[in-house]
C-alpha cells in the first residue's frame, strides 16, 4: 500500500460531539460543543475536555472547576452544531436551542435534559496547551436515560442508533456492532 506524506494537523477521528454545559447559576449557564474530549485514567474516572482560552465557556469553567458532557443525538445535531459555533456572550443557547438545563446531581454546572447521557465532571487540574487549555477532571456522577441501559446486564448501550459522533468536520451517526472486544482471543 502506498503512503503519502502530510503535514501534522488533528486527525483522530471520530470523537463525540459533546455538548460542555457550564456555569454555577442560571446567569451563566452555558454549552460549548467539543470534539477535543476523552478518557484519561479509569480508577478514578477521569476525562478531559480541550477549550480555546478565547472561548466564552473557558472562563466559566475555569473559575467554576465543573462542566457536564452531554452526548448529542441525531435530534440534538442542530444544537450541537449552533453551540459550538455560536458565542455564549451574544446567545442564551438553552433558549435559542429550546432545551432545558437542570442542575446536575453532583455538581452546580447544568445537565441537558433532552441529552441521554450526561457526564458530570470536577476540574482537578489546567494544563496549559498552546491553543487550548486542557481541562482535566474527576467523573462524579453520570446520568443515563433509561433506555440507554441493556435490561440484560445494566451496562450502558454506548452503541444506541440515536449517539452521534464528530469526524473531521462532519456529524455521523454510530453504526453497526463488527464485533465485541476481546473476540480475537476466544478459543
Amino acid at each position: 500500500m502506498k503512503k503519502v506524506n502530510k503535514k501534522p494537523t488533528t486527525l483522530i477521528y471520530p470523537v463525540p460531539a459533546a455538548m460542555v454545559s457550564c456555569g454555577s447559576n442560571k446567569n451563566e449557564y452555558n454549552i460549548i460543543t467539543i470534539a477535543w474530549i476523552g478518557t484519561i485514567n479509569s480508577i478514578p474516572p477521569m476525562c478531559y475536555v480541550s477549550i480555546r482560552k478565547e472561548r466564552y465557556s473557558h472562563d466559566i469553567i475555569k473559575r467554576n472547576m465543573e462542566f457536564v458532557i452531554n452526548y448529542s443525538t441525531k435530534d440534538l445535531v442542530r444544537a450541537a452544531d449552533f453551540c459550538g459555533r455560536i458565542s455564549g456572550k451574544d446567545y442564551d443557547k438553552f433558549k435559542e436551542m429550546n432545551i432545558t438545563p437542570r442542575k446536575g446531581e453532583k455538581v452546580d454546572a447544568p445537565i441537558i435534559i433532552e441529552s441521554p447521557i450526561n457526564i458530570e465532571c470536577k476540574v482537578t487540574e489546567i494544563k496549559e496547551l498552546g491553543s487550548h487549555d486542557m481541562f482535566l477532571a474527576e467523573v462524579v456522577n453520570i446520568q443515563v436515560s433509561e433506555n440507554y441501559i441493556d435490561q440484560s446486564n445494566g451496562t450502558i448501550n454506548m452503541q444506541h442508533k440515536d449517539l452521534m459522533a464528530y469526524s473531521h468536520g462532519k456529524y455521523i451517526q454510530l453504526g453497526d456492532i463488527i464485533e465485541q472486544a476481546g473476540f480475537s482471543d476466544k478459543k
